[in-house]
């Protein structure tokens, strides 16, 4: 697909992996204190953690550079198949949560674990936060680089 096309600097995604998973448990670790109870909430913190995501997967894409290995496949297939980033990563986030649920049936006899109403929030929240920010950003930038 991109083999021509390749640029030796996307590789940095593999470190960049695990810086992610690093800042991810430090900002696991940065809201540990926080003993959230009631189910509202911890909804509201999904949410909220969605948009945020969203929202910096919407400046990766605008800015280009370095993707998390997951959005550098949605950023390749999108561009491959002429469609809109936020529309492929709806697809491939649902397609991943049906995944698991399937081998999460076959490898747990029958049962779902990993898997609840969150998972789909995220699954198809962010791409439309996404669309949203790409959207209201695109304009501005429209804007000032045609000035």
């Amino acid at each position: 697909m991109y083999r021509k096309k390749f640029q030796y600097f996307q590789l940095l995604q593999i470190p960049l992996s695990f810086l992610f998973g690093y800042f991810t448990d430090f900002g696991l670790w940065c809201v540990s204190f926080l003993q959230i109870e009631s189910y509202w909430a911890k909804f509201l913190m999904t949410v909220t953690g969605t948009i945020v995501l969203g929202f910096g997967v919407s400046l990766s894409v605008i800015a280009n550079v370095i993707m998390n290995s997951g959005e550098a496949f949605v950023k390749a297939v999108s561009d491959f198949i002429h469609k809109d980033f936020s529309t492929v990563k709806i697809v491939f986030d649902v397609s991943c949560v049906v995944l698991s649920v399937l081998l999460s049936l076959f490898f747990f006899f029958g049962k779902i674990f990993g898997t609840r109403e969150g998972t789909l929030v995220a699954a198809f929240c962010t791409g439309i936060a996404v669309k949203i920010f790409l959207y209201c950003f695109s304009r501005p930038l429209e804007y000032f680089l045609t000035r």
